[in-house]
This record gives structure tokens, sequence and C-alpha cells, in this order.
């Protein structure tokens, strides 16, 4: 079901299981295709300026919103249990996106999207992606700054009672930024609820699944995987970051010696939001320096 037929920007649904996944695409005839992963409590709206900008460079953008965030839906029965919100999911769900397109896509993903990006391109065969664009995220990462998100995400289960209100914990959050987030700048990021109140948009179950209670423990998996991956890699980190730092870059380089890394000097790890047009600059950069597109068969289901 597409909502927007304009030429060059459209919003769909993707189903993948029982689930309904909120895609945009940007430049549809665009070339090749870049498929934008949005990292853990995130949506879509985190890429929406470095996919215009990239689209009107010519490429094929598509974003979306990863199962139980944003506008996708949520996964059923998971209330408090978190099942639906597994690795092994996310990944399929990625894997499906992939497919879809008319050609194995560039993919950009951040955090949680480039770990998906991770598995699969390591674990299956052909590798369904051209390349890979990883966004201030390695195989291991520091945990002091993964609990800082958590905490942020866990730290208003009764909302807000208001726009500003939430914008001022963003703020506080976020203090490398220097303008509040507007009204319209949150809408898409909260739901009213039948209390009145403002709830971020992903599901609470979302807590409950294993990419928090467990996410430690797939850091041999994603070591793994990343070993064996052999398309085109870029590792794109924030000198600011507290979840990637130098041990764990070079850790990856030694991992993935053909990797590309560059280090944006102003940028935490919310990479694009931080320094939006050195990110795209980069991203452009890597994706002219690639070998024309070829088409080939997609892959199959990714391994438990």
């Amino acid at each position: 079901m597409v909502y927007d037929v304009a030429p060059f920007h459209t919003v769909s649904r993707f189903s993948v299981a029982d689930l309904g996944l909120a895609r945009e695409t940007w430049n549809p005839a665009g070339q090749p295709t870049l498929l934008f992963a949005h990292g853990f409590g995130q949506t879509r709206g985190a890429w929406s300026s470095a996919a215009m900008a990239l689209a009107d460079a010519g490429c094929r953008c598509v974003t979306f919103d990863a199962r139980g965030h944003g506008e996708s839906d949520r996964a059923a029965g998971a209330a408090g249990s978190g099942r639906g919100y597994h690795m092994n999911q996310f990944a399929d769900d990625l894997l499906r996106l992939a497919a879809a397109q008319p050609q194995p896509p560039i993919l950009v993903g951040a955090s949680m999207g480039g770990l998906l990006g991770i598995v699969l391109a390591g674990e299956v065969r052909p590798a369904p992606f051209r390349a890979l664009v990883l966004v201030d995220i390695t195989p291991r990462w520091e945990t002091a700054g993964v609990e800082r998100i958590l905490a942020f995400m866990q730290a208003h289960p009764d909302g807000f009672a208001n726009y500003a209100e939430a914008a001022e914990q963003i703020a506080a959050y976020l203090p490398q930024r220097r303008e509040r987030k507007s009204t319209e700048q949150l809408r898409p990021l909260l739901r009213e609820g039948i209390d009145g109140r403002l709830r971020w948009h992903w599901d609470p179950a979302l807590l409950s699944g294993d990419l928090v209670q467990e996410s430690e423990r797939y850091q041999p998996r994603l070591q793994a995987a990343a070993a064996k991956i052999d398309v085109p890699v870029l590792l794109l980190s924030g000198a600011r970051s507290d979840v990637v730092s130098r041990a764990t870059v070079d850790e990856f380089l030694q991992l993935v010696p053909h990797a590309q890394h560059v280090e944006l000097p102003h940028a935490s790890h919310m990479v694009a939001g931080d320094a939006n047009d050195a990110f795209t600059r980069e991203v452009a950069r890597f994706v002219r320096g690639l070998k024309p597109s070829v088409d080939r068969p997609q892959a199959g289901a990714a391994q438990p």
C-alpha cells in the first residue's frame, strides 16, 4: 500500500512474516540502491536528511522502521516477554528487504542496523549486500556507552506531559546538539496513549528481547561473521563516541583488513545526526569508488 506517490518519494508498507514495516524510498529510479538500517530505539527518520541528499546525488535510497519501532508493527504477544524481538528475526527482516531491491543494495547500518549487516554479510552466501557502511559500530563495543543508551530508553516509562518536556530530556541526553527538537520533529518519535501521555514510538517489550538482555553473548558470533565479510566495507566512527573506541576499531580492522575507516571528529555515536554533511560526504565518496553493480541471485534466510 503506497501512501505518497510523488515521483521522487514514496512511503509504503513491506510485509515480513505477519508484520508490516514502514518503508520510504527516495529517487526510485536511481542507482545504486542504498538500504538504511537504523539503531535500536531509533526510526527511519534518523536517516531522512542523508537519504534525501544522497538521492539528490542520484542514488536510490530506502529507509524503514524496524519491527517494534516507529510506524512499523509491534510483534504480537511480545508484551513483557520480548518474543518477536530477537536478533535472527531482525536479521531476517533486513534480509527480506535487501532481497526486494532491484540489485543487492549497499547497506548503511547504524548501531543495531550495522550489527545486523555484519551478521548477514558474514553468514549468508551469496552476500545480500553489495557493500557495507557501518556507522559507529563494531562487533565488540564499549559496555558503558550501550548502558547509557538503555538508561535513557528506560528512564520515562510513564511518558511525558507534553512535547516540551520530551524535548528537554532529549537535549539533556544529546548535549552536543545546538538546537532542541521542535514539536513537528518530535511527532514521529512519540505516541499519545489513552491517558493523554506521550511515550516513545518503540514497543517497551523491545527491552525484554535478547538484543538487550543477552546482547554481549552475540559478540563471538559477530566477530566470526566479520572475519568472513568479503564485500567492500566503510566504518564511519564518531570521535566523541562512547560506544566505539580506538581499541574496538583496531580489533575490527584486524578482522576485516580490507575495510576503510574514517573517524568524524565532531560526531558522537549519533553520527548522522551530529555531522550529517560530513557523514553524507563520506558515504558518497565510498559509493563512487565501488565497482559497477552486477545483478546476482538474492540470498536465502539467515542462519540461526
